[in-house]
């Protein structure tokens, strides 16, 4: 079942994650996720949206693909500039 990795961030150091996303994408095609959306100024339609500036909406195919993906070792080794640069709420989202 093709599951989606929505990120709220909220970017604190935008060297170290420029960093970051310099390196992402080609992990992220590596492991066969995609990116659906991201976006720097999301308008909040409704309700409150607190600390965050930035989202990002990611598809795998299955849970196993997110995990297989967010555990790798090229994955974790550019995440290190994620983690400094940024706070983040990552939420996995089953599809319909």
């Amino acid at each position: 079942m093709t599951v989606y990795a929505l990120a709220q961030l909220r970017i604190h150091d935008a060297e170290r994650y420029g960093r970051y996303m310099a390196r992402f994408m080609p992990v992220l095609e590596k492991y066969n996720g995609k990116l659906l959306a991201a976006d720097d100024a999301p308008r909040v339609l409704e309700g409150q949206w607190w600390d965050r500036n930035k989202v990002v909406l990611m598809e795998f195919t299955d849970k196993d693909a997110f995990k297989t993906w967010a555990s790798s070792p090229e994955y974790t080794e550019i995440a290190e500039d994620r983690k400094a640069g940024a706070d983040a709420v990552v939420l996995l989202i089953k599809g319909a």
